[in-house]
């Protein structure tokens, strides 16, 4: 078979079979945007720790870590590229109290403008964050070249950010009585140009990880708990 199945590559594959289900949830008839926030979060969980993992692996040949760079930035294209992206399209068609679908076919200008101006900013999101991810491969590549180690700073926002930056925005939009779904495609359009502006974003350190795990534990657990007593 080709590519690689051992433990160093699992977490990839299981944060992309994650977002899978994400997006399918997300935009399936039976679904909803908002169960769809609990496989975004959890694919953040995987991708957290897969490079960890993968370094433990001390005999990795080169075309295994390369194979790895690669993989790892096509499942995070998936997870934290095309799923928020969805999860942002169900929204326009799911109201946020989880019961009626608002109508878009009224033929009034505004219901066909705002519509299309929403896609863009998809198209446009996603596209900003397969641009970084393509970036990054290259970049990283010629650092491994010239310096050993894991790298201390990314250029611009890392893609995997949209794990906790959206479900914390689908919390306020559970938590409040107001739509607010104009302001998670406010939030796709700021962190699509910061995946590509020029600066620089400290990587996280171990601690700095289990600090983030622990947020987006916490939304977790809050989102859970507004679905059960819904």
């Amino acid at each position: 078979m080709l590519g690689y199945y051992n433990y160093t590559v699992w977490l990839t594959y299981l944060s992309l079979l994650s977002a899978g289900c994400g997006i399918g949830i997300a935009l399936g008839g039976l679904g909803h945007p908002y169960i769809g926030t609990f496989f975004l979060l959890f694919s953040g969980l995987c991708d957290a720790f897969d490079g960890k993992v993968a370094r433990t692996k001390k005999n990795r040949t080169e075309e295994e870590c390369k194979f790895g760079i690669q993989i790892d930035s096509l499942a995070d294209l998936v997870a934290f590229g095309v799923l928020p992206a969805c999860i942002g399209y169900a929204m326009l068609w799911r109201a946020p109290d989880l019961s009626s679908v608002p109508d878009f076919t009224t033929g009034r200008i505004k219901d066909v403008i705002v519509p299309i101006v929403c896609y863009i900013v998809l198209l446009f999101y996603i596209l900003m964050a397969l641009v970084r991810l393509a970036y990054f491969n290259v970049t990283e590549e010629t650092r491994q070249k010239q310096e050993t180690g894991v790298r201390k700073y990314f250029d611009g926002m890392p893609v995997t950010s949209a794990s906790l930056i959206f479900p914390l925005i689908m919390l306020f939009q559970f938590l409040t009585p107001a739509d607010l779904t104009y302001l998670y495609y406010i939030g796709l359009a700021i962190v699509g140009f910061l995946f590509v502006a020029r600066f620089k974003t400290p990587k996280p350190t171990s601690k700095g990880i289990w600090i983030l795990i622990g947020v987006g534990l916490v939304e977790f657990l809050i989102l859970l708990f507004n679905k059960i007593c819904s």
